[in-house]
C-alpha cells in the first residue's frame, strides 16, 4: 500500500524531515549543570536522602551543627544553605513555598547537598541543591519530579552509557531503514516505511529525555505508540497489508554478513561501555536468593530494595549466570548481569530468525535478525543491562510455539511470570491460530500446560510461606506505582481517561481469544503487539526498555503482511491455505 496523494517530492520531504527532527532531538545540548554522575535507586527511582547505592557511593550524612565545618571541609551548613537558596530555581521555589524547612549533608568527598523539605507530618523534599566546597558554587538544582526521581535528570549515560552518543544511535537509525530503502525507484515509498520511521521515532522522546526534559520527552512517545496501535489492530483483523512483496536493497546474504558485524559492535560495546541499572542487579539478587534457598521476595539489600518486583521467572533466567560469574555482594560491575543480557539478547536474535524461517522461508529469517540487530533500541536494552530483552525472547518463543498447544501455554506462562504485561497474551495464545475454534482437547493442552507451568514457577515462592509478600511487592507495588513517565502520572487528573484505556485493554486482550475468527502466525504476531502496545499505552511507569517487549512481533507483522515474491495473489490472506498450513508447520 503506498502513500497516496503525495508526490514524489512530498514524499522525500516527508522522510527528511522525520529523519531532521530525529536529529534535532538527538543534538540538543544538554543542561551544563545536569552534567555528572547518574545516582539511580531501586527500580528507577533515585535514592532517599538518607541512602545510598553502589552506583552513587557517595552516602548523604546530615550535618549536626550548621555553625561548624564538618571534618575535612571548609564551609560550613549555614553558609552552604546561603549558597543553595541564591539559585533562581530555588528561589522561585521558596516563593511558591516559604514555609519549608532545610536540611544539610555531606555527600562525599567536597560535596554539599542541600534538602527543602515540607512541615507536614509526612515530609515531602520538594527542592534539593548540590553545592561544591571548594568553589561556593552550586553544581545542580532540582524541584519537581527531579527530585524524587534522579532518572528524571537527564544525567548523560544514566542507561547504556555511549549507546545514547548521536554518533552511535543516528549510524544504527540509518543501518535499520537502509535495507529498505527505494532507492533504485524513489517513488515507490510504501506504508512500511512510515512504519519504520515511527518505529525509530521514539528517538526523539529519549532524545529529550537524555537532556532532562521530561515535559516533552513523554507525551511524545505517545504518537508513535497510538500509530503502532492502530496499525497492528488492523494487521491482526487482516487490513492495510500491502500488495507488493516486500524489496530489499541488498541481498538478504549482506544483511548475514551486517548482522555478524552488528553483533560484535553490540558485545564489545557491553563489555567495554555500558552499566548495569537496578533492574540487572536485581536478577543477579534474586538468583542469589534463589540459589541459597532463601525467601524470594522480602529482605533485599538496601541498595536495591524494591528489586523483587518482578515474578520468579526473571530471577530465574539469572541463575546460570549467577553460578558461573559470582555475584561479590554488591553493585559492582556485576560480570553476571552483562552476561545474561547478552545472551538475552543472542537468544532473542536467534529466535527472530528461526520466526521468520517458519513463517516465510531464510531470507525472511535473516531480515527479521538484522532488524533487531540494528534497531537502537534493542542495543539501549543491551547497554543498560536490563532483563526487558528476556521479556522478547519468550514472546519469541511463544509465537514459535503457536503449533503446538501445551508448547504455547508453557512459553506463554514462562512470559507472564518474568514481568506481567505478557499474562494478557494469555487469551490469544489460548486460542492460537486456525479458522475455527481450538478443538477440546488442544484447549485443554495449552490451559493445563499454562497453570502447571505457573505452579511450577511460583513453588519456590509457595514452599517459603511467601505468596503474601511476593503480592505485596509485585501486583501490588506494580498497581500503586506513581511515575512521572507517563502522560497520567505527569500530568495528572486523568485518571477517568486511564482506566478507559486501561479497560479497552483488558478488552481486547479477552476478545482476541474470540475474534478475528481467522488468523495465521502474522495475525496472531500482530495481534500479541498491540495487546502489549495497548497495556503500554495505560500503564503509570512508562520507559522505552519496553519498547523491545512488542518489537519482534511487530516486526514481523510488518514484513511478513507482504505477500510471498512468486505469490502475486496473496495466498498469505488470513485464512487462506498457504496461511493456514505455513502458521501449522
Amino acid at each position: 500500500m503506498e502513500l497516496q496523494g503525495l508526490s514524489g517530492r512530498a514524499r522525500r520531504l516527508l522522510l527528511a524531515a522525520a529523519l531532521l527532527l530525529l536529529a534535532v532531538g538527538l543534538f540538543t545540548p544538554p543542561d551544563s549543570a545536569r552534567a555528572g554522575t547518574t545516582t539511580l535507586g531501586p527500580i528507577g527511582h533515585s535514592t532517599s536522602t538518607l541512602a545510598t547505592t553502589a552506583t552513587d557511593p557517595n552516602t548523604p550524612v546530615l550535618v549536626p551543627d550548621p555553625d561548624v565545618p564538618p571534618t575535612g571541609y571548609r564551609l560550613t551548613g549555614t553558609i552552604v544553605e546561603r549558597i543553595a537558596a541564591r539559585a533562581p530555581i530555588i528561589r522561585a521555589e521558596l516563593h511558591r513555598h516559604p514555609n519549608l524547612v532545610a536540611y544539610e549533608y555531606t555527600k562525599g568527598p567536597g560535596r554539599w547537598q542541600v534538602s527543602w523539605f515540607t512541615r507536614a507530618r509526612h515530609q515531602r523534599e520538594l527542592a534539593q541543591v548540590y553545592v561544591s566546597d571548594a568553589t561556593a558554587r552550586v553544581t545542580e538544582a532540582w524541584t519537581g519530579f527531579q527530585v524524587a526521581w534522579s532518572m528524571a535528570r537527564g544525567y548523560p549515560g544514566a542507561f547504556g552509557r555511549q549507546v545514547n552518543a548521536w554518533y552511535v544511535w543516528l549510524p544504527l537509525c540509518l543501518l535499520f531503514v537502509v535495507p529498505f530503502l527505494p532507492l533504485r525507484s524513489p517513488r515507490r515509498l510504501t506504508l512500511l516505511h512510515l512504519d519504520l520511521l515511527m518505529l525509530l521515532g521514539f528517538s526523539v522522546s529519549l532524545a529529550f529525555f537524555n537532556h532532562g526534559t521530561i515535559g516533552l520527552s513523554v507525551p511524545l512517545a505517545y504518537p508513535f505508540l497510538l500509530y503502532l496501535f492502530v496499525r497492528l489492530v488492523a494487521l491482526g483483523f487482516g487490513r492495510g497489508r500491502p500488495r507488493a512483496p516486500l524489496r530489499l536493497l541488498v541481498p538478504a546474504s549482506w544483511l548475514a554478513v551486517a548482522i555478524v558485524f552488528l553483533l560484535g559492535f553490540r558485545i564489545g560495546l557491553n563489555i567495554v561501555d555500558s552499566n548495569v541499572i537496578d533492574v540487572g542487579y536485581a536478577g543477579v539478587i534474586g538468583a542469589d536468593k534463589l540459589l541459597h534457598d532463601k525467601p524470594l521476595y522480602g529482605g533485599w539489600p538496601s541498595d536495591n530494595a524494591y528489586g523483587d518486583t518482578y515474578a520468579p521467572a526473571n530471577y530465574y533466567a539469572y541463575v546460570p549466570f549467577r553460578l558461573v560469574f559470582g555475584w561479590t555482594g554488591r553493585w559492582d560491575d556485576l560480570p553476571a548481569a552483562h552476561a545474561a543480557a547478552i545472551a538475552f539478547d543472542l537468544l532473542t536474535l536467534f529466535g527472530c530468525f528461526l520466526l521468520g524461517r517458519r513463517v516465510r522461508g531464510p531470507t525472511l529469517g535473516i531480515v527479521l535478525a538484522y532488524c533487531w540487530a540494528a534497531y537502537p533500541f534493542s542495543l539501549y536494552a543491551l547497554s543498560s543491562n536490563s532483563n526487558d530483552s528476556l521479556v522478547a525472547l519468550l514472546v519469541v518463543g511463544a509465537l514459535l510455539a503457536l503449533s503446538s498447544a501445551p508448547a504455547r501455554g508453557v512459553m506463554g506462562a514462562l512470559a507472564g511470570l518474568t514481568k506481567f504485561a505478557p499474562l494478557a497474551l494469555g487469551p490469544l495464545l489460548v486460542r492460537g491460530t486456525g479458522e475455527r475454534r481450538p478443538r477440546p482437547r488442544a484447549l485443554a493442552g495449552v490451559v493445563l500446560a499454562y497453570a502447571l507451568t505457573a505452579v511450577a514457577v511460583m513453588t519456590p515462592v509457595l514452599l517459603h510461606g511467601n505468596l503474601a509478600t511476593f503480592w505485596k511487592h509485585t501486583i501490588e507495588y506494580q498497581s500503586n506505582r506513581g511515575s512521572p513517565f507517563s502522560i497520567w502520572g505527569l500530568w495528572g487528573g486523568l485518571s477517568f481517561a486511564q482506566h478507559l484505556v486501561q479497560g479497552a485493554a483488558v478488552a481486547l486482550a479477552i476478545g482476541l481469544a474470540f475474534i478475528p475468527r481467522r488468523r495465521g502466525t502474522i495475525e496472531v504476531a500482530a495481534l500479541a503487539a498491540a495487546v502489549i502496545v495497548a497495556l503500554q499505552l495505560g500503564i503509570d511507569h512508562w520507559f522505552y526498555l519496553y519498547i523491545v517487549w512488542f518489537f519482534p512481533p511487530a516486526m514481523l507483522a510488518l514484513l511478513a503482511a507482504h505477500p510471498p515474491p512468486s505469490d502475486p495473489e496473496r495466498t498469505d490472506a488470513p485464512g487462506s491455505p498457504v496461511q493456514l498450513a505455513t502458521a501449522a508447520s
